[in-house]
């Protein structure tokens, strides 16, 4: 026999004012055509309740007790990486035997979630070490000190940027169809390595670099776009240049030029691109430029270079203004890595 259908709020409001008024059950029963026994459940449930709304009902037995959730859920914590398969071996040893789908209920009403790990630098003691230290030495910097900074770094943009993804509708079955697939070549059809700076006051140089970067090549960006980049943005006579440890940055040959350039360079922990804004800049071109679909590595290069310089000094601005919350979070987070 099916499960009856569950009589409406108004209904029983109806058979509690027909009691009311005294009415006798067979008769609400016969005006209202319900059954007797389920107008009388009604009125009980009225009197006892004081509410013709279902109440929540307890539900099936939970297959885990309190206890075993306990359990469940420090066990995920400790080791973020195990699998829910392997937590279901784990809980089975222990007498308690459960599927997939209620180790996954169990954590989401916990506020766990299965999430992609991200991928940041691997920080070693010594990296942690001289990050906080960064951070403390920085802390007491305002917001004058940042905007005199010349921030730099590379990056590589592919011209078809394999890593986007792209979302359709399909039904099942048409995931094949061309229209709802995303044609890829081998190595992102190709890509090209800039070198870039920028300020609050804007964005500076950007520097296509061809083939494999060394000391020297490095050194003539340096020559050629640094100080004009500086002069261009503002910066004045007392602006700090930033760059990361790569061994072509701290070369002696690039070292001297920039002692003799009396250009002062301020002092940066390894493995932190979290602690370099360049990083959100970057962020940001690879999105215009692909949002233009290039066709052909000169083409990625022109339009890179023409959304460089429609990115909006306003946005430059904001981005250093918040470093101090870059520091914070380094400190929060004992020198490891963070959300930027």
């Amino acid at each position: 026999m099916g499960k009856s259908k569950e009589l409406s709020v108004d209904l029983k409001k109806r058979i509690i004012d027909l009691n009311k008024s005294g009415k006798s059950l067979g008769a609400i029963s016969t005006q209202l055509q319900v059954p007797r026994a389920t107008v009388q459940t009604i009125i009980r449930k009225y009197k006892v309740h004081g509410t013709v709304v279902s109440l929540p009902r307890s539900g099936r037995k939970r297959k885990l007790s309190h206890a075993a959730e306990r359990r469940l859920v420090r066990m995920v914590k400790s080791q973020p990486r195990i699998t829910k398969n392997q937590v279901c071996k784990d809980l089975e040893a222990d007498g308690a035997q459960v599927l997939v789908s209620t180790v996954k209920l169990v954590l989401h009403r916990h506020g766990l979630r299965g999430c992609r790990a991200r991928k940041k630098p691997l920080l070693q003691k010594r990296h942690l070490k001289t990050r906080l230290k960064f951070a403390a030495d920085h802390m007491d910097k305002d917001k004058t000190f940042w905007r005199k900074v010349l921030w730099s770094d590379k990056t590589k943009i592919e011209l078809f940027g394999h890593n986007t993804q792209q979302y359709v509708w399909r039904r099942n079955g048409e995931a094949f169809n061309p229209r709802n697939t995303m044609p890829t070549v081998k190595h992102g059809g190709g890509s090209i390595m800039l070198w870039g700076c920028f300020a609050a006051s804007g964005t500076g140089s950007l520097q296509k670099v061809n083939g494999i970067m060394k000391k020297e090549d490095y050194l003539q960006i340096l020559q050629e776009n640094l100080k004009p980049s500086a002069r261009r943005l503002g910066l004045g006579r007392s602006w700090v240049f930033q760059q990361d440890n790569d061994p072509k940055h701290t070369s002696k040959v690039v070292k001297e030029w920039l002692n003799q350039a009396r250009i002062k360079v301020l002092e940066w922990p390894s493995q932190s691109p979290d602690l370099n804004p360049i990083e959100n800049m970057w962020t940001v071109l690879k999105k215009q430029v692909h949002a233009r679909k290039p066709s052909h590595l000169a083409e990625l290069h022109q339009f890179c270079q023409e959304e460089w310089s429609n990115i909006r000094p306003e946005a430059c601005q904001e981005l250093v203004d918040g470093y101090q919350k870059r520091l914070v979070a380094v400190k929060m987070a004992k020198g490891h890595a963070t959300k930027y």
